[in-house]
């Protein structure tokens, strides 16, 4: 057809070489609903090149020193730094995202990864102690654990895929990475920029496909002795099935079903703006944004009222707009179990504050067959509600009051995630008492998405297994081994 661009054709990156695939699947450009690229359809065949690929780097790099490996990945931060404009172009086109977020916080965060793992492995010491009675000297040596397969999602590709490979590598381990089939470009531009900075070949193989298929080959491969996965709870079901007969290490970053707490001392001047964002913040496709948000009586309308009106200045737009807050959801199947979810709520007799079916989206008309909606408030709806308890993962929250604090503690736990939470409030007792009491592995208190990288990253019940920071992540890609010396 006359005027129609080539399609973006990606190839799997396994020993330091790019190589075709037999046969390959489709990948859309949410803002228009058009397919732009084309995803190698990988299987057993790749899994195992890449096994035999990563096996042989293997003793190479994990005998390298500390310090090289450090240098190594310092160099991988250089090049991606400077290509940030180029990763968020890519970013914003192939998830959604507006390439205002891609630019703050998605390729920044990237580089970030590699610099604080490059740094952090510098700084490692081992526990030792001794047994004068016996003549006895304990210590402990870590060694990496030899291949690992990461398992990266679509709502924050590079980002949580260099969260992955930065530690896995920094320790001496050769990886084997699946991004998601729906946001794989800057994974594959990923690779070039490893060779560019001298990561040798087969240290970081990238195979691309969907789950069913090379997904489910690197999880079963008995040679791949740990497993790092971020996604949804039914696939870390299909995980752990598969990895049980070879006593793998996993590691299970799940979902969430995020609440804000939001007391009457509650500063709502910035309280309103930051759960805003923490509601809708990508499209609502993070993992630990806010979809249950709790406020007492006492400031309910009023708490209502302001924040419907500043989400309703939240502008959906498409993702090169300087102004959009939002941009497209990730896939059409994605926006329409979204849209499903409050289709329930209103035929529980909940409410639509703003947003979708209340308000008007305006769109340019090469964008109307987009994977967009509006950021949604929904009111009076029960705690038993399916959009109460389970994780819509869209920009859509549900807004209810309370009286106590025992009261709220209660119900923000009544479900079965536990990943992050909000508390709001200028009582320092009650942030102490609420923040201990609340089964989340995150509690933010007065702000939202602050990290600390140095600290545990993770969560309770089904929002996974396992933690993710400086000494979690060395631990989790390291096999712990007590030496006794009797001298």
């Amino acid at each position: 057809m006359a005027g129609t661009k080539a399609l973006l054709m990606l190839e799997n990156f396994i020993d330091g070489k790019f190589l075709p695939c037999n046969s390959y699947i489709d990948s859309y450009d949410p803002s228009t609903g058009e397919v732009y690229c084309k995803v190698p359809n990988s299987g057993e065949e790749e899994i195992q090149a890449a096994v035999e690929a990563a096996r042989k780097a293997f003793p190479g790099w994990s005998s390298q020193s500390p310090q090289e490996r450090s240098r190594v990945l310092h160099q991988v931060a250089d090049v991606l730094e400077q290509s940030l404009e180029e990763l968020a172009q890519a970013e914003s086109k192939d998830q959604g995202k507006t390439l205002a977020l891609a630019r703050t916080m998605d390729i920044p965060r990237s580089v970030q990864n590699f610099r604080f793992f490059a740094s952090s492995i510098l700084h490692h010491t081992s526990e030792c102690t001794q047994m004068d009675h016996l003549g006895c000297l304990h210590y402990t040596v870590q060694t990496p654990v030899g291949i690992a397969g990461l398992i990266s999602p679509w709502n924050l590709p590079l980002y949580l895929l260099t969260w992955k490979i930065a530690p896995a590598i920094a320790v001496g381990n050769t990886v084997i990475a699946k991004p998601s089939e729906m946001t794989s470009v800057t994974a594959w531009m990923l690779c070039k920029l490893l060779d560019k900075a001298g990561v040798p070949p087969g240290v970081v193989n990238i195979v691309f496909g969907t789950g069913p298929r090379v997904g489910e080959a690197l999880v079963s491969h008995p040679e791949v002795p740990l497993i790092s996965f971020t996604g949804s709870q039914s696939t870390a079901t299909r995980i752990t099935q598969l990895s049980a007969p070879h006593c793998k290490k996993l590691s299970l970053e799940l979902g969430g079903k995020n609440p804000a707490i939001i007391f009457e001392d509650a500063n709502l001047e910035e309280c309103i703006p930051t759960t805003v964002r923490s509601s809708f913040a990508n499209q609502g496709e993070i993992c630990l944004c806010t979809s249950r948000i709790f406020v007492q009586k006492s400031i309910y309308s009023e708490f209502l009222k302001r924040f419907v009106e500043a989400t309703r200045k939240w502008k959906v737009g498409i993702p090169s707009d300087p102004l959009a807050s939002m941009g497209a959801l990730i896939s059409k199947a994605h926006l329409e179990k979204v849209r499903n979810y409050i289709k329930k709520a209103l035929a529980e007799g909940a409410h639509i504050q703003c947003g979708e079916g209340v308000d008007k989206l305006s769109l340019p008309a090469r964008n109307q067959a987009g994977y967009f909606m509006l950021p949604t408030v929904i009111t009076d709806i029960k705690d038993e509600s399916c959009c109460m308890k389970e994780e819509i993962f869209g920009p859509v929250t549900c807004v209810v009051p309370f009286d106590s604090e025992e009261e709220v503690i209660r119900r923000a736990n009544d479900v079965k995630y536990g990943l992050a939470a909000t508390v709001w409030s200028s009582n320092v007792g009650r942030i102490h008492r609420v923040a201990k009491k609340l089964q989340s592995g995150l509690v933010w208190t007065n702000c939202w998405l602050i990290r600390e990288l140095n600290l545990p990253f993770g969560g309770m019940k089904s929002s996974g297994i396992g933690r993710e920071g400086v000494k979690d992540s060395y631990d989790f890609f390291t096999e712990i081994k007590t030496i006794t010396v009797k001298y």
